[in-house]
């Protein structure tokens, strides 16, 4: 027998949000520790000098590593949270599933963590940790889309995609690229790659982005789902293109050699570290809308452009 479907619950999708938001703002806190070589300004871990509630001196770069560790310790609170809630009242297996790995991740996360600092902050590692911190921000954005009005309670419009190569290839293409880019970027600024890898792999990326946000335009302008994240995705590009040009000239042309890291490098790479998980967040979303609303055209599937309601 068929299990009834699961309600659309306000309270646990504002949950959800929240969650990703919180998510977005520890992004943020760890991209100002790395910016400002704040990394070791806490020497231990699990504790901060010794203490697990204790503050330490609110000075220098332990400002900005203790904030990162509290803002961690709260994100991981709530997960937990929405791990404890979809398990009590989603009836779809594959959300529970999700949860729980959500949960798994920023533990996986929080261990690289302390493993960058008890190991002085080694470019492998430290380039894990902001890897996987922006995978867990795309899986907290996608448990909020999962339990969203929209995708709990609207029937979904279906219509083929016949088109070689797909959308939803484009659409995988694209966060398989961006996750490249976000390697390449890590070892730079953990001092694990040069400058130019990063910046090459730019120029691929813009290529990758524009073409699978102006294909979904063009080819379902009709559908919202896939439409908005569409338009979000090239204009987060554009934003992103820019501010990776402000960070690479005041990170490698105006700040050589400057003995400790200036004012507007930090601002521009923090900015440019931000905007680039909302770039990878909205891929994944457009990615699950491709495959939501326009799968392969199969055989026994109608026509391209004919749409019917699940």
């Amino acid at each position: 027998m068929k299990s009834a479907p699961t309600p659309f619950n306000p309270g646990f999708h504002r949950f959800a949000v929240f969650t990703a938001c919180a998510t977005f703002v520890l992004i943020i806190a760890g991209a100002l520790v790395t910016s400002n070589d704040a990394g070791l300004s806490v020497p231990d871990w699990p504790t901060s000098y010794g203490h697990v509630f204790r503050l330490p001196p609110w000075i220098g770069g332990i400002r900005y590593e203790h904030s990162h560790r509290v803002i961690a310790g709260f994100t991981i609170f709530l997960t937990a949270a929405i791990a404890l809630w979809t398990w009590l009242a989603d009836r779809r297996r594959w959300m529970k599933a999700l949860a729980i790995g959500a949960l798994g991740t920023i533990i996986v996360q929080a261990i690289l963590g302390g493993m960058t600092v008890l190991h002085f902050l080694p470019p492998a590692i430290s380039t894990a940790h902001a890897a996987i911190a922006q995978t867990f921000f795309c899986i907290a954005v996608s448990i909020a889309v999962f339990s969203g009005r929209k995708w709990v309670e609207e029937a979904t419009s279906v219509v083929t995609d016949s088109d070689r190569p797909t959308l939803l290839s484009l659409a995988l293409l694209s966060i398989f690229i961006l996750y490249v880019q976000l390697v390449f970027g890590a070892l730079f600024r953990h001092h694990g790659l040069p400058w130019w890898p990063h910046v090459l792999n730019a120029v691929t990326v813009a290529l990758i982005l524009t073409w699978t946000g102006v294909r979904a335009l063009l080819q379902f302008p009709r559908v919202e789902a896939i439409r908005r994240p569409a338009v979000m995705l090239l204009f987060i590009l554009v934003l992103q293109l820019c501010l990776g040009f402000a960070a690479f000239l005041t990170r490698v042309v105006w700040s050589e050699g400057a003995p400790q890291p200036e004012f507007s490098m930090v601002i521009a790479t923090v900015s440019h570290v931000a905007v680039g998980a909302l770039l990878l967040a909205t891929t994944a979303v457009l990615t699950l809308q491709v495959w939501r609303h326009a799968p392969a055209a199969q055989k026994d599937q109608v026509p391209e452009g004919r749409a019917i309601t699940a």
